[in-house]
C-alpha cells in the first residue's frame, strides 16, 4: 500500500491483484466518484486518466466490500462508560466494518419512542468513523410509537422475549407481541427477538457460581426452541418479517426450516463467539465468556441438515447450517461493558453482565475458523456484508462491489497473523475473551465512501461517518424482502 496516502483523503481508484468481484477473486482497479463505486475495471483497461487523481495501489491485499455488523450495542446516551459512537465506530473502521446498526438497548433512554430516537441521533452527530443505522425497540405499551419510528428512518425493531437484563427494556408478553404485529403488518419492517423464554426448571441452582456449567445449566437449549417456536407462530400468523437474533444453539434450526418451509419469512443470524468458543474451554471465573443466550457444550447430537443420520459435535452443525444457507448471517452482538460489571474480581458467572466485545474483530474470528472448513471469500461477503445489508434494508447501497454501491471497503491479508493484545484494541473497555489469542487476517485499510478512514493502526482526524435513516418500505411485501435474505421461502 502507498504510504503517501493521508488519512481522510479521497481515493479516486483502488487497484489491486485480488479484488473480490461476485464470486471471482481477480485484478482489478474499483474507480470511486463522489463517494460512490463509478465501476470495477481490469487492470489492462485501467489508464489512470479520467479525473483519478488518486490511485491507492494495494499490491496483492484482498479489496473486498466493508463488513455490515447489524447486531451493536454502543449504549450511547446513558451509559457511555460501557461504550459510545466514538470508540465503537473507531474499534468498527478498525476491523474493516464500514457500517454499523445500533441496538435500541442499553442506551438510557432506549430507542423506544419517536422522541427518544431523535435524542439518539443527536448524540450520535459528530461521533462515528463509519456508517450507522438504528433499531428500534418494542417494549410493553409503545405501539403507537412503532410507524412513526419508522417513517422517521429506523432500520426496523428489537423485543425481548425474557427479561432484557435493564430496567428501562421490559420483555414484551404475547399480548404485546400481537399488538405490535397488527402494527408492523404492511410495513415491510422487521421484528428482532432475543429467544429465549423462561421455562420451568426441574431442579434448583446449587451449583458453584464461578463455574461456568452454573451459570449454563440456568439457560439450557429448551429456552431457545420454545421461544423460537413462538416467533414462528408469530411469523406465520401475521406474515411481518421476524429475525432470530443470535442462535446459540443447533437444536432449534430444524424448527426454523420448518417454518420456512410452511411460508414463514423468517431468518436467524448467529455470533462470533458461538462459533468460535466453546463452554468446555471456559476457565471457572472468566467472566468475559458470558453472554445470553450462553456459550454452548460440545454435545454431539444427530444432525438434521445432511439427509444421513450422521452425529455431528454441536458447533459443527451451525457452521453446515451456513454453509446450508440455513443460518443467515454472522454477526457480533458486540455488547461492552464497564469491568465491574463483569465481576472479574468474584469471577461470579451468576451475578457478572452477560455480553461480549468482538466489533473489531470480527472478520478475522470468522475467517481464522471458517477458511479451516472450506469457506471462501465470497462467503465471507455474504455472511458478513451482504446478508446484513438486506436485513436492514441497506442492499440498495452498503453490503456490495459494483457500480452505483457506496464505496466501502475492507483491505485486508487474509494469510497474516497477529495477536490480540489489550493495546491494539480501541473498544472502550478492554475486556475481551479473545485477548491474547492469535488470528488469521489483518485489516489493513478501511474506505468510507472514498475516503480512508482507517489504515495500519491509525485513523482519520475527524469522524467520517453518516446516518443512515432507512427509507419507508410500506408497499414491500414480507415476501419478497425474506426471499433475498435466505433464498428459500416458498409458499404451500
Amino acid at each position: 500500500m502507498k504510504t503517501d496516502m493521508e488519512l481522510g483523503s479521497t481515493v479516486s481508484a483502488v487497484r489491486s491483484k485480488r479484488v473480490l468481484i461476485g464470486n471471482e477473486v481477480r485484478p482489478a482497479v474499483v474507480v470511486i466518484k463522489d463517494g460512490k463505486i463509478h465501476q470495477i475495471v481490469s487492470e489492462c483497461n485501467f489508464s489512470g486518466d479520467g479525473g483519478c487523481e488518486v490511485v491507492l495501489d494495494v499490491g496483492d491485499s484482498v479489496v473486498m466490500p466493508g463488513i455490515v455488523d447489524c447486531h451493536v450495542h454502543v449504549n450511547e446516551p446513558g451509559r457511555t462508560s460501557w461504550e459510545g459512537f466514538w470508540t465503537a465506530t473507531r474499534a468498527a473502521a478498525a476491523g474493516g466494518v464500514t457500517t454499523i446498526v445500533d441496538m435500541p438497548l442499553n442506551s438510557i433512554p432506549p430507542t423506544t419512542t419517536l422522541g427518544n430516537f431523535h435524542e439518539k441521533l443527536r448524540e450520535a452527530t459528530g461521533k462515528c468513523f463509519v456508517d450507522t443505522a438504528f433499531w428500534g425497540g418494542v417494549i410493553p405499551g409503545n405501539q403507537l410509537e412503532l410507524r412513526p419510528m419508522i417513517q422517521a428512518g429506523v432500520a426496523g425493531f428489537k423485543c425481548f422475549l425474557i427479561h432484557s437484563g435493564v430496567e428501562e427494556f421490559p420483555h414484551v408478553t404475547d399480548c404485546d407481541l400481537h399488538t405490535a404485529m397488527k402494527q408492523l403488518q404492511g410495513t415491510g419492517s422487521v421484528l428482532l427477538f432475543h429467544a429465549e423464554l423462561d421455562v420451568q426448571q426441574t431442579t434448583e441452582e446449587t451449583g458453584d457460581p464461578c463455574q461456568y456449567s452454573t451459570f449454563l445449566q440456568s439457560r439450557p437449549d429448551v429456552m431457545e426452541i420454545e421461544a423460537i417456536r413462538t416467533v414462528t407462530e408469530l411469523c406465520l400468523q401475521y406474515q411481518v418479517r421476524c429475525h432470530i437474533v443470535h442462535l446459540s444453539s443447533a437444536k432449534p434450526l430444524k424448527l426454523i426450516q420448518e417454518a420456512r418451509q410452511a411460508g414463514a419469512p423468517l431468518t436467524v443470524e448467529t455470533t462470533h463467539h458461538y462459533l468460535s468458543l466453546c463452554a468446555e474451554n471456559i476457565p471457572a471465573g472468566a467472566t468475559q465468556f458470558k453472554c445470553c443466550p450462553p456459550i454452548r457444550g460440545s454435545d454431539n447430537q444427530y444432525s438434521w441438515i445432511s439427509s444421513r443420520r450422521l452425529i455431528v459435535p454441536h458447533q459443527e452443525q451451525l457452521w453446515s447450517a451456513l454453509k446450508a444457507g440455513q443460518i443467515d448471517m454472522v454477526v457480533s452482538d458486540h455488547s461492552p461493558c464497564t469491568p465491574e460489571l463483569k465481576k472479574l474480581d468474584s469471577g461470579d458467572f451468576t451475578q457478572a453482565w452477560g455480553g461480549i466485545s468482538s466489533l473489531q474483530f470480527g472478520l478475522p474470528l470468522f475467517w481464522s475458523s471458517a477458511s479451516k472448513r472450506g469457506f471462501q471469500l465470497p462467503d465471507v461477503v455474504r455472511l458478513l456484508s451482504q446478508k446484513t445489508a438486506q436485513l436492514c434494508s441497506l442492499d440498495n447501497q452498503k453490503g456490495s462491489l459494483g457500480p452505483g454501491y457506496d464505496a466501502d471497503l475492507v483491505i485486508w491479508d487474509p494469510e497474516r497473523e497477529f495477536e490480540i493484545q489489550g493495546a491494539n484494541i480501541h473498544h472502550k473497555n478492554k475486556i475481551t475473551p479473545y485477548l491474547g489469542i492469535t488470528l488469521q487476517g489483518v485489516v489493513c485499510a478501511t474506505i468510507l465512501r472514498g475516503r480512508i478512514v482507517y489504515k495500519e493502526g491509525s485513523f482519520s482526524s475527524e469522524p467520517l461517518g453518516k446516518h443512515l435513516l432507512i427509507p419507508q418500505r410500506f408497499s414491500d411485501s414480507p415476501q419478497r424482502l425474506s426471499k433475498a435474505l435466505h433464498g428459500t421461502w416458498r409458499t404451500v
